[in-house]
């Protein structure tokens, strides 16, 4: 019931945010703005229910891992809009936070087994991370999309509907900056956290499984576009277009590897 409620206001979030887009009239965006919010209150609320009643974080199959995600990225949003008020990056953040809860709808629900490699602290910690950091990482790729989208609108000055409806290049940029930061922060403290909790159910901190390798290729993929930001000045479309790329290799490295490689993560994304 309650993942239903969560589609019905993301769903309804989502269309806001698309009218406010087409019309720009700022209660639409408001309206979506607080459909959000009341949707991820009933997330969270779910979430904490799961976490009671089975004394672990809901997150051992690919149905509670992506409800998860859908969290993760709808609060993720939250934040940068009272942070930054982009108010036109919820045309990215409510739609792919519905999207995501109607695929959790569609996949089997089985509850993980009792016992199972969930029941650890560091595990939670780990998950919670990676998922926060990872959704940082997909509205820094809305927000390269939207650049890159406002760069052609003014260069070409062909496509006034974009340039009137997006903000500015710079905004746009320190947006995706700052969700960058705070993604690579928590997509750190994710990987330490999954090293200690492998060295006590494993008994070792690294042990070159492809899940492993993959996300080490991630974080050197942010460290080296931070890296090129902070040291040769790297803005605007070059940071855009990296964002988006480092994205993909992301949902490669989530969804990819535990479908196409053998990996022990693959017990946490079972449908």
């Amino acid at each position: 019931m309650e993942l239903l409620i969560v589609i019905l206001f993301y769903t309804m979030s989502s269309a806001g945010y698309v009218i406010y887009f087409f019309n720009q009239k700022d209660y639409f965006q408001k309206a979506g703005y607080t459909l959000l919010l009341i949707g991820f209150v009933f997330h969270c609320v779910s979430i904490g229910y799961g976490i009671l009643t089975s004394g672990k974080l809901p997150a051992g199959t690919l149905h509670e891992t992506l409800f998860v995600a859908g969290w993760a990225l709808a609060g993720v949003f939250l934040l940068l809009r009272y942070r930054f008020h982009l108010k036109i990056l919820g045309i990215v953040a409510a739609p792919l936070s519905a999207v995501i809860m109607i695929i959790v709808f569609l996949l089997p629900n089985r509850p993980q087994e009792a016992g199972s490699l969930l029941n650890s602290v560091w595990l939670g910690i780990h998950i919670v991370t990676v998922f926060v950091g990872e959704a940082s990482f997909a509205l820094a790729c809305g927000t390269g999309a939207l650049y890159l989208a406002q760069e052609r609108a003014i260069k070409t000055k062909r496509h006034k509907f974009f340039y009137k409806r997006l903000p500015s290049l710079d905004l746009l940029d320190s947006t995706g900056y700052a969700c960058i930061v705070v993604g690579f922060a928590l997509l750190t403290i994710g990987l330490m956290t999954g090293f200690v909790y492998a060295k006590s159910v494993w008994g070792r901190f690294w042990g070159w499984d492809v899940k492993e390798i993959w996300s080490a290729i991630s974080w050197l993929l942010y460290a080296a576009l931070l890296h090129q930001r902070v040291v040769l000045g790297w803005r605007g479309r070059r940071a855009a277009v990296m964002s988006i790329i480092g994205f993909l290799v992301l949902l490669f490295t989530f969804l990819g590897v535990n479908f196409l490689m053998e990996s022990h993560h693959g017990e946490f994304t079972r449908w």
